[in-house]
């Protein structure tokens, strides 16, 4: 009888462990141009340079502002570095709302990134940031989720589980 509620408990240990929710070595360290589609990646990759001494402001091509995403990667947790856009921020400058973004300015600059390129993160605790030209990583399961706003479009969205400055990995 030992052994049986032996196996019994392992068993137990062995599904509490499988139940645990994902530590920070599970989450998959993803680089921004994975959440773009093959064909928008090649028509970004293709584009002609764009002309900055005319008047207009410079233009993506409409089909990549279409907002298609990789079905494959809903879901998924991941791990992800970004620029932060605030959305909705607290009198004491806490932020609990905000786009990333793969590069500093996005959004306010002239074009802004394809949608497939913004994640719609939130973040109920809040944090603050020092400046916002620094570098975040963003924890959390990525989501097919198209966010409308007047800063942007986003295809994906992310309810984050943790926020830490971006530290330059040592080689």
């Amino acid at each position: 009888m030992d052994m049986l509620s032996n196996a019994f408990r392992l068993l137990s240990f062995i599904a509490f462990l499988a139940a645990m929710p994902l530590s920070a070595k599970e989450w998959k360290e993803i680089e921004w141009t994975e959440l773009m589609p093959p064909e928008d990646l090649n028509l970004l990759e293709n584009m002609p340079p764009i002309d900055h001494d005319g008047g207009a402001p410079p233009l993506l091509p409409d089909e990549i502002m279409t907002g298609r995403v990789r079905p494959e990667m809903g879901d998924m947790p991941i791990r992800i570095p970004g620029f932060v856009v605030p959305l909705v921020v607290s009198d004491d400058m806490v932020i609990s709302e905000f786009f990333l973004v793969p590069y500093f300015g996005a959004c306010i600059h002239v074009p802004p990134p394809p949608p497939n390129q913004i994640i719609h993160i939130t973040y109920p605790e809040g944090f603050t940031q020092e400046a916002l030209y620094y570098p975040v990583w963003i924890e959390g399961v990525l989501r097919i989720e198209t966010t409308n706003h007047d800063m942007g479009k986003s295809s994906y969205s992310i309810k984050a589980e943790s926020i830490e400055p971006y530290e330059i990995p040592e080689q």
